[in-house]
């Protein structure tokens, strides 16, 4: 079942702060910079007055569900930033996951 783009981000969200809390007691750690994520979503319009679109990301292989739909790959830049440290970027650690580079 595709997700909705906002689920996508409250998920990476969720990631960054585990990562961030996995990295305070380290000696090294990471500043986090923008952060690129590039998705292939479904664009769907409902057709009654003051609808809006919806943009739900595609797992592999769901494409054909969004046929009367259109689909679009699309590149967000993400710039986190952490609202108890104005003006400082997040640092982060955590163990390398399998595949990541």
């Amino acid at each position: 079942m595709p997700l909705a783009l906002s689920e996508v981000i409250a998920q990476l969200r969720a990631e960054l702060a585990e990562a961030m809390r996995a990295g305070e007691n380290e000696q090294l750690r990471f500043e986090l910079g923008p952060v690129e994520v590039e998705l292939t979503v479904g664009v769907e319009k409902e057709a009654k007055p003051g609808a809006k679109a919806k943009f739900w990301v595609l797992e592999l292989g769901t494409e054909t569900r969004f046929e009367a739909a259109s689909t679009q790959r699309i590149k967000l830049t993400l710039d986190p930033r952490h609202t108890a440290q104005p003006g400082r970027r997040p640092m982060i650690s955590g163990d390398e996951a399998p595949g990541e580079r």
